[in-house]
């Protein structure tokens, strides 16, 4: 029991459920979001939103501060750190908003990143900010949050339509993709290969820190994959609406290939309105059953590499007591929050309020997202990664997987799709 309130996994639980909570009784009825700008700065930090920011940036780093107190780490370090990335998240925001670069991908998790690897590349690894760099803390409650997202009425709509498209090709992809990076490439890191397949076949940087989680892969490995993807999910989201024209795919068609094959949800949402309305309904909600798999694929993860891949390398038979340590429990959050939303709230308050209920867990998740990507940034050095790579094969393992999967998405959504 004890392990309940002195592990961060658990934790990630915990502070996804209070605000959880918070929102659905009323107690949290509003959360900041800074808005789309396009030609003045003023506008993209409009002076009512400062309180409100400071409100919510003092309130979130309380919380995740009790939940580190528990846990028996030093909070006064933390909270000095914790400002500096808070305020790195902002200038994200501020940038990422901008309209033009919003629309093609640019936004705020790019620069989160970026900012974060500015810092650490050119000015090295401040001391102070290093006690704030509580990656899996903030993206894993995130993702307990991203659960809420997940309606069944929503995801099921398209029927075996969209789950032809999501959950026949992923499995299949992430077969093709580890047998290639290991056997092919021969890439040693393992743990890379998971990483970088399930991040390319399901849901880009959710996927790869669940699976990263589930492996026990290096931190600078799932920024590898991370990285990999996040460049290419912008060169497919610009790309992909032109393609589709160009071969004269229906609306239907398009979307369903988009929402099973570019890597990140906004990216997909953002694609498939270049495409259409139907095309971003479709691409939308092809994206959100592979969602679903997110928690599905990591505890697959955990079961295989603790009863093959580590049994290979000479360790011990498992128990189940083992995969049980390895399974990522916040994976049990993301589960429950589309359980509740789903099968509890949605037909207790109806959808009006679920909705108003998810505005407010979503711009939640994207705050911890952001912070999360500042502190992957800050924790990622040139050199490391340079060493993650181990030269051009993981590259060359995310083009190829990525065309694998492009061919087979496109074949599966003309299958299914092309009576829609």
């Amino acid at each position: 029991m004890l392990s309940l309130w002195k592990k961060e996994d658990w934790w990630t639980i915990w502070l996804g459920a209070i605000l959880i909570v918070g929102a659905a009784s009323g107690l949290i009825s509003y959360i900041p979001q800074l808005p789309k700008w396009a030609d003045n700065w003023t506008n993209a930090f409009p002076a009512h939103l400062i309180v409100p920011i400071l409100v919510w940036g003092v309130g979130l780093g309380a919380l995740t501060a009790l939940a580190l107190k528990i846990m028996g780490d030093d909070v006064k370090t933390y909270l000095r750190g914790f400002v500096g990335v808070f305020l790195l998240a902002i200038l994200a925001f501020l940038i990422g908003n901008h309209k033009t670069l919003a629309h093609y991908g640019f936004n705020d998790i790019i620069w989160a990143l970026v900012l974060g690897m500015v810092v650490s590349n050119i000015f090295g690894k401040p001391r102070w900010l290093m006690p704030a760099i509580r990656t899996e803390l903030f993206i894993k409650t995130g993702l307990v949050l991203l659960g809420a997202e997940i309606l069944f009425n929503r995801v099921l709509s398209l029927g075996v339509y969209g789950l032809g498209v999501a959950w026949i090709v992923t499995p299949i992809v992430i077969f093709f993709m580890y047998n290639y990076g290991t056997r092919v490439l021969k890439i040693k890191s393992k743990e890379l290969v998971a990483t970088v397949a399930t991040c390319t076949s399901v849901c880009g940087v959710s996927a790869a820190i669940a699976t990263g989680a589930a492996v026990k892969a290096k931190k600078e490995e799932i920024s590898a994959a991370i990285s990999v993807s996040l460049i290419f999910t912008v060169i497919m989201m610009i790309g992909m609406p032109l393609l589709i024209r160009w071969m004269g795919l229906t609306e239907a068609v398009g979307g369903a290939w988009i929402g099973g094959t570019v890597d990140s949800t906004g990216a997909v949402v953002v694609s498939g309105s270049m495409v259409g309305p139907k095309a971003m309904e479709v691409a939308a909600i092809v994206k959100m059953l592979q969602n679903v798999l997110i928690g599905f694929v990591a505890f697959c993860w955990a079961v295989f590499w603790v009863t093959r891949v580590e049994v290979q390398s000479g360790s011990k038979k498992p128990s189940l007591k083992e995969i049980w340590i390895r399974f990522p429990k916040f994976i049990l959050g993301f589960v429950g929050a589309s359980l509740l939303f789903s099968f509890v709230l949605l037909p207790l308050l109806g959808q009006g309020r679920v909705d108003g209920i998810i505005k407010l867990t979503a711009t939640a998740r994207n705050w911890l997202f952001a912070l999360a990507f500042v502190t992957i940034g800050l924790d990622s050095r040139f050199s490391d990664l340079k060493e993650a790579f181990q030269g051009q094969a993981p590259v060359k393992l995310y083009v190829v997987g990525q065309t694998f999967n492009l061919v087979l998405t496109l074949i599966a959504a003309i299958f299914f799709f092309r009576n829609f």
